[in-house]
């Protein structure tokens, strides 16, 4: 899971077509059942350090991105 800062995002939207797993919305386009991220998202972006270079993708990124109802392992 990455996190955007919502005091650095400018609302540009450019990075909702970038998310390979079509994770992010634009403001006014959060569906209600994604609404409570918006909460944990703001919280996670004050303690987690940004990311500053490219890195590569996880080796199971791809497992992971078709798992659903992952919220519950986050480790905060």
């Amino acid at each position: 899971m990455l996190v955007i800062d919502p005091d650095e995002c400018i609302d540009c939207t450019l990075c909702v077509p970038e998310c390979p797993v079509e994770a992010i919305f634009a403001e006014d386009d959060v569906p209600d059942a994604q609404q409570p991220f918006i909460a944990l998202n703001r919280e996670l972006a004050a303690k987690w350090q940004p990311i500053i270079e490219r890195k590569p993708a996880p080796a199971d990124a791809d497992e992971w991105a078709k798992k659903k109802d992952k919220k519950q392992l986050l480790e905060k």
